[in-house]
């Protein structure tokens, strides 16, 4: 079922001058509770699962279930919905066979993504697994170009995450997106989603505003500034440059609340959605703070 093309218009125009922000979501009970929860915590965006992130495979998505999805979604205040893919897709991979495996499952979440109608599948670069960073790079390049050849004229892209550089995991460095993007035949239709933990514990200082102004130049003179459609907004429990991904709530951790207001009032970044991924608790108590925090940062 498609969703009302002039509802969805409508939103888009009410819903553009406010600040995007939304946060991971569970997908327990169905898809369509993901809407339900991110309209409780105050959301305008919302990330998702588009099945079980640690397995191979998912049930089929029913067309009773993405009809619903699409008519709670419809119905809501939410601007733009987004999907993380599986934690077990290495595109990076030595392993032939898991290789193989890891974009089969790209395919499969991409076809998920495209029937629910969102925007953007976020992926983990990968892990060369000791066959070294160049190799590595490569086979990312390599694994998105079968990807895009199989999936065609989709509308949902793909955005690889930046990265915290933990063991032998790509994406670290903005010259590995640079490199992965430029040897993809594809490199038009590959997109990026920053991480701020990540890149605070793979050693960008963005804490201080001039430190936050210098690495965003530096970005766009590597990747490209428009190249980012997504961000990650989670404090570090780790600190500068110690490659260890950690997530905190925003403000409590290493990074600090200023960092986060740079973002929320660069022009550059006004429509890219901006979605925790903060611990969660029982209810949806820890996400409302953490909206509340962004808001209170916003000029």
């Amino acid at each position: 079922m498609e969703r009302d093309t002039k509802f969805k218009k409508h939103r888009k125009q009410r819903i553009k001058s406010l600040p995007l922000l939304g946060a991971h979501m569970s997908i327990s009970g169905g898809l369509p509770l993901a809407i339900q929860r991110a309209t409780q915590a105050g959301c305008n965006v919302l990330q998702v699962f588009v099945k079980n992130n640690n397995r191979w495979e998912g049930r089929s998505l029913l067309d009773e279930e993405v009809g619903m999805f699409q008519a709670c979604w419809a119905a809501s205040d939410l601007h733009e919905i987004v999907a993380h893919s599986s934690y077990l897709i290495n595109l990076a991979s030595p392993d032939n066979r898991l290789w193989l495996r890891s974009i089969r499952a790209v395919v499969d979440e991409l076809n998920r993504c495209e029937r629910l109608g969102l925007s953007y599948l976020i992926i983990h670069p990968g892990s060369h697994m000791g066959e070294g960073e160049e190799r590595g790079i490569h086979r990312v390049a390599q694994a998105l170009d079968q990807i895009y050849q199989e999936v065609g004229m989709f509308n949902v892209r793909i955005a690889l995450e930046t990265t915290a550089g933990q063991g032998t995991s790509l994406g670290y460095r903005f010259e590995h997106l640079r490199d992965i993007i430029g040897f993809c035949h594809y490199s038009t239709s590959v997109f990026i989603c920053v991480d701020t933990c990540h890149i605070f514990a793979a050693g960008y200082d963005i804490r201080v505003e001039k430190d936050y102004k210098s690495i965003m130049k530096t970005f766009d003179q590597v990747v490209g500034i428009d190249c980012i459609k997504v961000f990650h907004l989670n404090d570090s429990k780790k600190e500068l440059g110690s490659r260890v991904d950690r997530h905190d709530h925003i403000g409590e951790g290493m990074i600090g609340k200023s960092a986060f207001a740079w973002i929320l009032n660069d022009r550059c970044f006004k429509q890219v959605p901006k979605i925790l991924e903060t611990p969660k608790g029982k209810t949806s108590g820890h996400d409302d703070r953490n909206l509340r925090v962004l808001r209170a940062l916003m000029d």
